[in-house]
């Protein structure tokens, strides 16, 4: 199997800090959103539950890959070998996937709040990001 490189970890590590953090911006958007909203439904607490889970491991992704970034980056103060990496790396990927599919599971019941017709159509639209997502990131 062929060692990945430091700078590679480097790049990969500055892309999913950006996306992570426009994405975890966006799951604390919605969830300011449901805090001054008036709805209390069941619906409206599974889709606060989900917001701040994405929210949450999106946080925790991008400071998982900013220590991936700062360990890779040329004059990081100690010696850092492949195996250092592994817990940064384990930690960020679990959870920015945790993240993309909380934020599909809250964008797929987003359109139930309003009619069933609205939440057949974003649940679809869900399924189809998510099948997508999974063929992309493969």
């Amino acid at each position: 199997m062929m060692e990945i490189t430091f700078e590679y970890w480097n790049k990969l590590a500055e892309q999913i800090i950006t996306i992570s953090s426009l994405l975890g911006g966006f799951s604390i958007a919605v969830i300011a959103n449901l805090l001054v909203s008036d709805t209390n439904t069941r619906l409206s607490k599974i889709i606060m539950i989900t917001a701040t889970l994405a929210a949450g491991s999106f946080l925790i992704t991008v400071f998982a890959m900013t220590k991936l970034l700062m360990m890779t980056t040329e004059g990081y103060p100690m010696n850092v070998i492949q195996t250092d990496l592994m817990l940064p790396r384990i930690v960020g990927v679990i959870l920015f996937l945790l993240g993309i599919v909380s934020l599909i599971a809250m964008i797929s019941l987003a359109g139930w709040t309003k009619s069933k017709k609205l939440g057949r159509f974003t649940t679809t639209i869900g399924i189809l990001t998510f099948l997508l997502i999974i063929l992309m990131l493969t």
